[in-house]
This record gives structure tokens, C-alpha cells and sequence, in this order.
């Protein structure tokens, strides 16, 4: 796993997540645009069946802000956008929040058809308490929620500096959320960016112990795989730095160049 992981744009070297940063699919453009009638679109999708998270009004907000100038976003909570044709209009597709079985079959069958075409996903919070009945979703999401304990600050420790999502990122980063732990640890699967610290919190029944994945990425079926755990409190959505972790996730995911501008490190 590791060694694949080393071979894809942005789980390996900074220098390698330059190099390939446009694969995705050939009817997906991978030119830099100069309107913004011309820029690569993303989905949000933050239909929910199961708890309501109050933050999605502030997070579907936050996408359309950092996304300015980069790309379009759409946000719908209309399962009926997962048609291939529609599907194919964009670079990535994020999971915001989404609770409960979303997709019906053939929705489930045009997302994996995207994915294969070699298109994003990105997933954010209870995007892992998503679609629990459907085998290949938790493969790419790479595990499936399991529980949590009150909100309260933790020291979430990233492991990898150069990826794009977490450049920015202090090495120990201090920040209050809910705190998800997984059915599984996903750590042999995809490439971890960062972890949770659990001396540095209580987490109760939801505790996975010294290996606690947080927030990780992953080639997938010729499509990009993204997934942070944070983002259950409104407050998350207007952390500078959470903003700028969500950004680079989504635009690695999408296949989409840095900016220009380095981001400033943690």
C-alpha cells in the first residue's frame, strides 16, 4: 500500500503532487481557466436521513467561499443530480455531513461510474455515517463511523506536512470539534495525514487508542479519495485553517493545481 500511495500526486513528495495533479478524466477539463464561466465545477451533497447536522448551512457557505476563483460549486440534497451525465459536469463530488442511505441503486451505481471515470470524492464529517448497506462507499470513504464523545478541544497530530490538505498545518494541531472514532482503523488502506492524540482529550467509548485516524486520502478504482473527520460545529467552517485544510483537500481530490501563492504553514 505504501509504496503505492508513494507513486500518486500527493500521498508521496510535494515534487510528485506537482507533477500530476491534472489526471483526471479526459472530458473533465485540466486547463487553468480564465473566466469563470470556464472553471471546473464541484457537487455538495448534504441530503440526510438520519441526524441533521445545524452546521451544513454554515459548510455549504464555507465550500462556495473557498472554492472562489478555483472552481463552481453546486449544492443540492437532490439524489436525483447522481445520473452519469449529470455526474459528468464535474471534478468532484463531496459528501457534506450526509447521514443515513442517500442513493438509491442506480445512484449508487452513477457515483461509482464517476469515480472510475476518474473523478473526486471528497468527504467531510458524518460523511462516514453514510450508506452503511453499500460495500464499495465504505471502501471509499475507508471506514464507517462508530461513535463520539462531547465536543471539546484535542490535539490532532499530522503526519504528512506535504500533502496539499495539511501543508498548512501546524504539526500539532489544536482545535475543538466532535471527535469521530471508526469501525475500523483505515490505516492500511489509505494514506493517513493526520491523527488524533487521545491524551490530549477524553474519548470515552469512542476511543481507537494510540492510532486514531482523523483525516486521510487514497487513489481509488482511478478516481482520488478524501476525507476529514472535522467540521461538526458552525465554528469549524469559519476556522482559517480548517478552511484552507477543506480547500486542498477538494482540490486534490479534483485533480486541481495549487494556488499559485504557497499557503503559509501552521
Amino acid at each position: 500500500v505504501a509504496a503505492a500511495l508513494a507513486a500518486v500526486p500527493g500521498c508521496g513528495p510535494r515534487a510528485a503532487v506537482r507533477e500530476g495533479l491534472l489526471g483526471a478524466a479526459s472530458h473533465r477539463s485540466s486547463a487553468s481557466p480564465a473566466t469563470e464561466a470556464e472553471l471546473p465545477r464541484v457537487l455538495v451533497f448534504s441530503r440526510t436521513l438520519g441526524f441533521r447536522h445545524k452546521s451544513i448551512p454554515d459548510g455549504i457557505a464555507a465550500l462556495r467561499e473557498i472554492g472562489a476563483g478555483r472552481w463552481e460549486t453546486d449544492a443540492t440534497e437532490d439524489a436525483s443530480a447522481f445520473t452519469p451525465g449529470n455526474l459528468a459536469r464535474y471534478r468532484a463530488v463531496g459528501v457534506l455531513c450526509g447521514t443515513g442511505n442517500v442513493l438509491d441503486a442506480g445512484q449508487q451505481q452513477a457515483l461509482e461510474g464517476f469515480v472510475r471515470a476518474g473523478g473526486g470524492w471528497v468527504g467531510i464529517h458524518a460523511a462516514a455515517d453514510t450508506e452503511y448497506e453499500w460495500p464499495w462507499y465504505g471502501r471509499l470513504a475507508g471506514a464507517w463511523f462508530l461513535g463520539h464523545p462531547k465536543i471539546q478541544p484535542a490535539t490532532v497530530r499530522v503526519e504528512d506536512r506535504s500533502h496539499p490538505s495539511t501543508s498548512m498545518l501546524p504539526e500539532q494541531w489544536v482545535r475543538t470539534d466532535e471527535w469521530y472514532s471508526f469501525r475500523r482503523n483505515p490505516r492500511a488502506d489509505v494514506h493517513v495525514l493526520a491523527t488524533l492524540d487521545e491524551t490530549t482529550f477524553d474519548p470515552g467509548k469512542a476511543a481507537m487508542g494510540t492510532d486514531h485516524p482523523i483525516c486521510w486520502c487514497r487513489p481509488f478504482e482511478g478516481g482520488r479519495s478524501w476525507y476529514t473527520a472535522g467540521g461538526h460545529t458552525k465554528e469549524s467552517f469559519a476556522e482559517p485553517l480548517f478552511r484552507q485544510h477543506l480547500a486542498e483537500g477538494i482540490a486534490w481530490a479534483a485533480g486541481l493545481p495549487e494556488p499559485k501563492a504557497a499557503l503559509p504553514r501552521g
